[in-house]
């Protein structure tokens, strides 16, 4: 007899991952539109609500991974989605506005938005005098800038793989297994995790932030400078995020059309098996964007590329390499978590954890990111879609892609799904099986 609380799709497959995706995408864009897209009543587009977006699924990933969704895990669907949701949005306006603003943002003003806006409209700067360049308040306040919203974000990057891996890698050690309930056993690993996090953020954001402050606007000798411009052929932060992001993408396919592949070959106990998960997927996340970085030009124009290159690149395309290696990595994000999540990891195998079925989705994610891509910048549904100014007025598909911010929509786009999935356990699209 099936588990009481056992799920199955309402419509049966692949009828219900279709409806699901169909309805996830256009909540998303309709959504994009209110908020974001220059064209709507609010047009945020990418600041400030990148910045709220991004901490959404960050707080999300602590309510659901970290605290079992306590304490509203005993309420009824649809009323503890909706709640978990509106606890969500308080959560996100009091990290942003008050961890790190106001409390992180007494030492580093970098991660203050608040500071940095107050200090400058007092006309005070971080240049020596004498300096030409200086930090105008009108600077940190353009949607294309907010500096101190920028570098939050760039924690919350680092936060999308420090945050998860131990759940993932770990099976949760070294909080479990104890007898720790919730929300003590949340909260242990918050505070665990969130010390891996800036373990990581100090190493590999905090430079880029000192070349901003210490180099750009002036001096400094507290922050450190990127140390991998000679490794990547750029100091700019976005080759962190170039390796980062595909490290991500390698983390979530994992519990997702992976079925915890490969890693479930390693038969050592934990935490020995989570290192050498950690570091392979540190080691695959790095090849994937390095392939991406080489491959590139293969089927980029770069006569027009170098063309649509801006200024400060001087000609140098490879912060644009790493960041679009970034790019591609989010491409992926849709196409596996609603193959796992809502067509069930549907393969033509009899056994869905079978090594062939294990090769047809990942080579199936492939071709889905190569569509997906194809449609935002080659179709131009940035532009005619998302309103993305640069992709609505840019003159081919170079200057499209030079721009970027595919990234965006795509972590955007994953939140519906991604809310339905934690908060609403699957509601409407799943029944419970008696």
């Amino acid at each position: 007899m099936a588990s009481p609380v056992a799920l199955r799709p309402r419509w049966g497959q692949p009828v219900t991952g279709i409806v699901s995706f169909f309805v996830f995408f256009f909540v998303a864009w309709i959504i994009w539109y209110i908020f974001t897209d220059p064209r709507g009543p609010v047009g945020s587009h990418p600041y400030p609500f990148t910045v709220y977006m991004a901490m959404m699924i960050l707080v999300g990933l602590w309510q659901h991974m970290f605290m079992g969704d306590w304490p509203f895990h005993k309420l009824s669907q649809p009323a503890r989605g909706i709640v978990e949701t509106i606890f969500n949005l308080v959560l996100v306006w009091f990290v942003i506005h008050v961890v790190f603003y106001r409390i992180l943002g007494l030492g580093f003003n970098f991660l203050s938005q608040l500071n940095l806006e107050t200090l400058a409209a007092a006309g005070k700067t971080v240049m020596p005098e004498g300096v030409a360049s200086t930090l105008k308040l009108e600077a940190l306040t353009n949607p294309a800038a907010r500096f101190g919203e920028r570098a939050v974000v760039t924690f919350v990057l680092i936060g999308f793989f420090s945050y998860p891996y131990t759940t993932i890698l770990f099976g949760k050690w070294p909080i479990r297994p104890s007898d720790l309930k919730q929300p003590e056993a949340g909260l242990a690993e918050l505070g665990w995790c969130s010390m891996l996090t800036m373990f990581y953020f100090s190493i590999l954001i905090v430079p880029f932030w000192g070349l901003i402050y210490g180099v750009l606007f002036g001096k400094s000798y507290a922050l450190g400078l990127p140390w991998w411009g000679g490794i990547a052929g750029t100091p700019h932060v976005h080759w962190v995020f170039g390796w980062w992001e595909w490290a991500i993408i390698v983390l979530f396919m994992t519990p997702n059309v992976w079925r915890m592949k490969p890693w479930s070959l390693i038969k050592l106990p934990q935490p020995w098996k989570g290192f050498i998960s950690l570091i392979l997927t540190f080691l695959l996340g790095y090849i994937l964007a390095w392939l991406c970085v080489k491959l590139a030009p293969a089927w980029l124009n770069m006569e027009e590329i170098l063309k649509a290159l801006p200024a400060t690149d001087k000609g140098n395309p490879m912060r644009f390499f790493w960041y679009h290696a970034a790019e591609i990595a989010g491409f992926t994000l849709i196409p596996f978590l609603a193959w796992h999540h809502y067509f069930d990891d549907l393969a033509p195998g009899h056994d869905v954890d079978s090594w062939g079925n294990f090769w047809f989705r990942t080579i199936g994610v492939g071709i889905l990111m190569v569509l997906n891509y194809s449609f935002y910048y080659y179709i131009n549904f940035g532009g005619w879609g998302l309103g993305v100014e640069h992709m609505v007025h840019a003159h081919n598909a170079a200057g499209r892609i030079v721009g970027g911010e595919s990234l965006i929509w795509n972590f955007w786009w994953i939140i519906p799904l991604l809310w339905n999935e934690w908060f609403f356990h699957k509601w409407p699209f799943y029944v419970h099986e008696h």
